[in-house]
C-alpha cells in the first residue's frame, strides 16, 4: 500500500513536516511500520495551497527518499494546507500520472488502499464518470477513477455524501461481479478551505489513520517544544501512521469514520458507503 500525510493550520515549510520529525513521511517511504509493505518507493507527490487559484502539485516516480528536487522545493514552499503521498504500486505502472495526489480545480485527493478486482470493474466504474470529467483522467489507477467518481457524485457540494456514493457504487459493481470485499482504504480530500479524511473498508478492517490531538493540550504536555508554540491553535495533522516523538500526541481515527477540519472547527463522524438505488 502507501503512506500519506495531510496538514492544515498556520503556514509552515513543507520540509518541517515531511523531513524534520522522527519517523517522518520521508522515513516512512523506506521504513513504514503500519503499512502492508515496509517500503513505499514507487514515486511520490505533494500538493499544496498558496496564493494561486489552484493548488500546486509536484509528483515524481523517484523514491521520495532519493529526490533532491523534493528536498529543495520543500525547504522553500510554505503552505497552510498540503497533502503528501508516498506510493507502493499494486497493479498499475510506476509513472508520474499514477502518483498521488490527484488534482481537479481546487481539489486535491490521495488514497491508500485499493478497489479489489479493479481490472474487472474498471469499465463499469469509468463509464459512470460524468463525460465532462472523463477527459481529465490521465493515469491507470483505481484511486484516480474513485476521485472522478466522487466528483461526478457531487464532491464539490457535499464531500462525505459524494465519497459515500462513490465507494457504494464501487462496492455494488464489485459484488455484482463476485468480489466479496470491493473497497479498502483511507482517503484525504481538500478544496483548500477544509480537509476531509475517511477511513473505511468493505471488510471492516481498514488501513491505519491518525490525527493529532488539540495543539493547546499538546503545548501543556510539552511546553519545551518550540514548534508547538509556533503553529496556530487550529493546526492539525492527519497521517497514515504517526510521525514525531511525542507520546499521546495522536488519536486513531475509528473504523468507518470521517473527520473534517476547517474554518468552522473540526468534526469526527460515522461513515458508511451509500449503495446506488439501482445495482449496475
Amino acid at each position: 500500500m502507501c503512506r500519506w500525510l495531510a496538514y492544515t493550520g498556520s503556514p509552515i515549510l513543507l520540509a518541517d513536516v515531511l523531513y524534520t520529525p522522527v519517523h517522518s513521511l520521508i522515513d516512512q517511504s523506506m521504513h513504514a511500520k503500519l503499512g502492508a509493505e515496509t517500503t513505499n518507493g514507487d514515486g511520490f507527490g505533494v500538493g499544496w495551497y498558496s496564493a494561486g487559484a489552484a493548488p500546486g502539485i509536484f509528483r515524481s516516480t523517484e523514491p521520495a527518499w532519493n529526490d533532491r528536487n523534493l528536498r529543495e522545493l520543500s525547504g522553500h514552499v510554505r503552505s497552510p494546507l498540503f497533502i503528501a503521498h508516498v506510493r507502493a504500486a499494486i497493479g498499475s505502472s510506476v509513472q508520474q500520472t499514477n502518483c498521488h495526489p490527484f488534482r481537479h480545480g481546487r481539489w486535491l485527493w490521495a488514497h491508500n488502499g485499493y478497489i479489489a478486482g479493479f481490472e474487472t470493474l474498471k469499465r463499469d466504474l469509468v463509464l459512470a464518470i460524468d463525460e465532462s470529467l472523463f477527459g481529465e483522467i490521465e493515469g491507470q489507477t483505481d484511486s484516480e477513477v474513485l476521485f472522478y467518481l466522487a466528483l461526478t457524485f457531487g464532491l464539490e457540494d457535499d464531500p462525505p455524501d459524494a465519497v459515500a456514493r462513490a465507494i457504494g457504487y464501487a462496492e455494488a459493481c464489485g459484488r455484482q461481479r463476485g468480489v466479496s470485499f470491493p473497497f479498502q482504504g483511507t482517503i484525504a480530500a481538500s478544496n483548500g478551505e477544509s480537509l476531509w479524511a475517511f477511513r473505511y473498508s468493505s471488510e471492516g478492517t481498514s488501513r491505519s489513520l491518525y490525527f493529532t490531538r488539540d495543539i493547546r493540550m499538546l503545548r501543556e504536555l510539552y511546553p519545551d517544544r518550540d514548534v508547538l508554540r509556533e503553529v496556530s491553535d487550529d493546526t492539525r495533522l492527519v497521517v497514515s501512521e504517526p510521525i514525531g516523538d511525542l507520546p499521546g500526541a495522536w488519536r486513531e481515527v475509528p473504523e468507518s469514520s470521517y473527520g473534517v477540519v476547517g474554518k468552522d472547527g473540526e468534526q469526527l463522524m460515522p461513515f458508511a458507503a451509500r449503495p446506488p438505488q439501482k445495482v449496475p
